[in-house]
């Protein structure tokens, strides 16, 4: 045989077994010995973070329950118009303040930020009404359309009329409905013309003859509508 052919036979005998090697079925049993460390590491990170995860939800759920028995006395002021008692509490009764600081993270302290929000706007302490109704998050759509107006009337009390317009217009596009949306949408509009913002007055005022014929706001609007259209019209 010449040494071209033994070449060409080796060539091919080398390719056969590199073909057959990685043709072989895949040992599952070899691997996990050779990398037992590493599964047995990721499979201690999982289940630690399983019981951080489920541990975090059980202490959030009790603390939860905790601080719903404890707001009951701070709304029960509340809707006794007691505003002080409500947001500060007495003696060992918590405030919404107090709940809200000893139980972060739960639905009670959330709720606790809107009722201390309306309670600072109440007073006349828009600041306070500001940074506690921008600490309130929820999916209700009555709650929440609610808590971005009480934002915008507060900022409107600071002359701050660009974020009150922000506010408004957030209001009125929460989960739009007849009951309230035509209320946030003329309060958009009263805004955009403290701005010197009459097409955006315009807009609301639109929006709300078409949109909401019915409501009690419709009739104030066609009026304003048209007294805003001869000003853009000047």
């Amino acid at each position: 045989m010449t040494k071209n052919k033994e070449e060409v036979l080796k060539t091919v005998e080398n390719n056969v077994e590199t073909v057959t090697s990685v043709s072989e079925p895949f040992d599952f049993e070899t691997f996990f010995e050779n990398n037992k460390k590493a599964f047995t590491i990721g499979a201690g990170a999982i289940a630690a973070l399983l019981v951080v995860f489920f541990g975090v939800k059980y202490y959030l759920g009790t603390q939860n329950t905790e601080a719903q028995e404890k707001m009951f006395q701070a709304q029960f002021y509340f809707k006794a118009d007691s505003l002080d008692l409500a947001l500060k509490g007495r003696g060992t009764e918590r405030g919404f303040l107090q709940i809200k600081n000893d139980y972060p993270f739960t639905d009670a302290a959330n709720l606790s930020s809107y009722y201390a929000g309306v309670i600072y706007l109440q007073k006349g302490d828009f600041k306070n009404a500001i940074e506690q109704l921008s600490d309130f998050s929820s999916s209700d759509a009555l709650l929440q359309g609610r808590a971005y107006a009480l934002l915008g009337d507060a900022n409107m009390e600071l002359n701050n009329f660009t974020e009150a317009k922000s506010q408004y217009q957030n209001a009125a596009s929460y989960k739009p409905n007849k009951e309230f949306t035509p209320e946030y949408l003329y309060k958009l509009a009263v805004a955009c013309e403290k701005a010197n913002d009459n097409e955006g007055a315009l807009a609301a005022y639109t929006k709300i003859v078409d949109e909401y014929p019915n409501s009690e706001k419709a009739n104030d609007a066609k009026k304003f509508k048209a007294l805003t259209q001869e000003k853009l019209a000047k």
